[in-house]
């Protein structure tokens, strides 16, 4: 399979109308902020249109970003996984579809993976020129990247956009961060008997998989360690994680448990205007990286190679070296979490809690003096 099924020749410089699918995490939107914004650099005449995740519209409503427009894609497998809460719906999907050819796009970008689900969704959407990712078993775009797991998500969808003209315009991810962030998170603080005058960190200790976790009273040791050293401690997570939240709250007494309790313009200001995030592989660490938030983090091996942060001068990074499943020890395929089983056990368990407590206690300091 060719790297480039076409070359440029113009068709971004062209195009009124973008579609770019990227219906997944809010890490995972993050990563793709660099493409983004190579986009909206070479195609400021173009109206773009995420096709993402109610998430996503709730993350970009009211705030400057590459995207002129945030769509919430219907569920669909491989696209926008389905829940109890969304399930697929064919005939909805149909509509959706329907409704996106008739705005008649002149370019439909798919950043979203390997293709397999995704290309057959990129391609009913009826633009003019189709751009993306193919793995071995997906369907053909005018115009594709041959997708290899091992590289990192920045550099992937960099290169995506580069078949269609667009350059580099940074490699970290940027978000901007509002008045009304700053307003919202002062007042969750305020709320839950903080102060925000003084400095604080955020801890997420959650993670969309239990074996990107690092384990909840390690969290809990390091965040007792930041309060003796004068900073307020605020534990996030979303509704999902909010017993992991109170679990390390729990263990750390006085740090500010806010889990499941945060709408997005808060979570965005405390990320913000935090010395410190101390999390896991997961939006949140993602999140503070872009709006500029040092970072220290604990991420298995093979996603720190997909996801790590890129720069070291703010972000301090722990890796796991977990290869096997901790419960009955079956290899990761190719190196690969989720490997052959389906145990939820933690592949960085063997980070140590004193390495990842000097990380956080250092990069603290540096941020309050």
């Amino acid at each position: 399979m060719p790297d480039r099924v076409e070359a440029d020749d113009g068709a971004l410089a062209r195009a009124r109308s973008i579609a770019v699918v990227r219906a997944n995490g809010m890490g995972d939107l993050l990563v793709a902020e660099p493409a983004l914004a190579a986009l909206r650099a070479a195609a400021p005449q173009a109206h773009i249109v995420l096709l993402g995740t109610p998430m996503h519209v709730a993350l970009l409503a009211d705030r400057p970003s590459p995207v002129d427009e945030v769509l919430a894609a219907p569920p669909v497998h491989g696209v926008r996984p389905p829940s109890p809460a969304a399930p697929e719906d064919p005939a909805a999907t149909a509509a959706f579809l329907a409704d996106m050819r008739r705005r008649r796009f002149d370019v439909a970008l798919q950043l979203h993976g390997g293709g397999r689900h995704s290309n057959p969704f990129t391609l009913a959407l009826g633009a003019r020129t189709t751009v993306g990712l193919r793995d071995r078993d997906a369907p053909a775009l005018d115009r594709t990247v041959r997708y290899e797991y091992w590289q990192h998500e920045v550099a992937r969808y960099l290169e995506v956009v580069a078949l269609l003209g667009a350059r580099p315009v940074r490699l970290a991810p940027h978000l901007a961060v509002t008045p009304a962030d700053r307003e919202a998170a002062g007042c969750a603080l305020s709320a839950a008997g903080g102060d925000p005058t003084r400095p604080w960190v955020v801890a997420h200790p959650g993670a969309t998989d239990p074996r990107r976790r690092w384990p909840a009273e390690r969290f809990a040791a390091v965040a007792s360690d930041l309060m003796a050293a004068g900073a307020q401690v605020v534990v996030v997570g979303s509704a999902e994680e909010a017993p992991l939240a109170a679990l390390v709250a729990a263990g750390a007494p006085g740090a500010i448990d806010l889990g499941g309790r945060l709408a997005m313009p808060a979570l965005v200001g405390l990320c913000a205007g935090a010395a410190l995030l101390l999390g896991n592989d997961s939006g949140p660490r993602h999140l503070a990286d872009a709006v500029g938030t040092p970072t220290v983090s604990i991420y298995w091996c093979g996603n720190a190679l997909n996801a790590g942060p890129i720069t070291r001068d703010r972000h301090r990074m722990h890796v796991g070296w977990t290869l096997r499943c901790p419960v009955c020890g079956r290899p990761a395929v190719g190196g690969k979490v989720p490997g052959p089983c389906s145990h939820q056990a933690s592949y960085v368990a063997d980070v140590a809690s004193g390495e990842v407590s000097a990380s956080a206690l250092a990069v603290y300091a540096g941020a309050v003096n």
